[in-house]
């Protein structure tokens, strides 16, 4: 079992269930893709600040979209409105097969991390809403090392922390930008293809597909765990 690699998960999207933040964002902008389309644009300028060399906490960028959005269109942010927002992105369930397949990959003998570029308090209380902050061994967040995924410097802070080599881990998210930064570092990469989410045909690719954590897990577990013989 200690040939097991170390599996580093994404949280936002990958374990919390993000589409429950859209009835909120579609109050507010009278549309339905405003989450999303924010969503990719919080990640577009969180990767483009990490590129010129620039660090705002995540939730700071997050915020900065939010309003930037909001006065493309002519429309005023409450201070309500930003206090649900909040509230909800701290609060986003699991998805629903997510706790069980963790569960699954502990028993078959893996230990379990977590990265997200969110603040450590704030993918803290996500996970304890979500009943599953129990079920790592350890948390990182890229504020650690003030260098937003997919930065090298990100992957290469776990690897110093766990003091591992990068072939010894492996990640798992649904955000194709994660995985190759992944494995352009030398991590293995697994995709979860959760809605809008799925393989781009250039760059490294993430040597496990599945369509939730449940698939992956079990490709993980009949890669990696050695099946024991029959007792007779």
């Amino acid at each position: 079992m200690s040939d097991l690699p170390l599996i580093v998960f994404d949280v936002n999207e990958t374990l919390l269930d993000l589409e429950t933040m859209a009835l909120t964002f579609e109050r507010i902008f009278d549309d339905k893709s405003a989450m999303r389309l924010w969503f990719a644009n919080f990640i577009m300028y969180s990767a483009a600040l990490t590129v010129a060399g620039q660090y705002v906490p995540f939730t700071d960028i997050g915020a900065a979209v939010m309003k930037m959005l909001a006065d493309t269109r002519g429309i005023t942010i409450g201070d309500a409105d930003r206090q649900e927002l909040t509230e909800k992105f701290s609060t986003m369930p699991p998805h629903p097969e997510v706790p069980a397949a963790l569960r699954k990959l502990r028993s078959a003998g893996f230990r379990l991390f977590t990265l997200t570029d969110n603040l450590l308090e704030v993918q803290t209380r996500q996970l304890e809403q979500g009943g599953i902050v129990d079920l790592f061994e350890r948390r990182f967040s890229a504020d650690g090392v003030r260098r937003h995924k997919p930065a090298p410097e990100a992957y290469a802070y776990v690897e110093n922390e766990l003091q591992v080599k990068p072939s010894q881990i492996c990640l798992i998210a649904c955000h194709t930008w994660d995985i190759l930064g992944a494995v352009a570092a030398g991590w293995d990469g697994a995709l979860i293809r959760r809605a809008g989410n799925d393989v781009l045909g250039v760059g490294p690719q993430p040597q496990i597909v599945g369509d939730d954590l449940n698939d992956v897990a079990d490709q993980l577990i009949a890669r990696h765990v050695t099946k024991q013989p029959a007792r007779r």
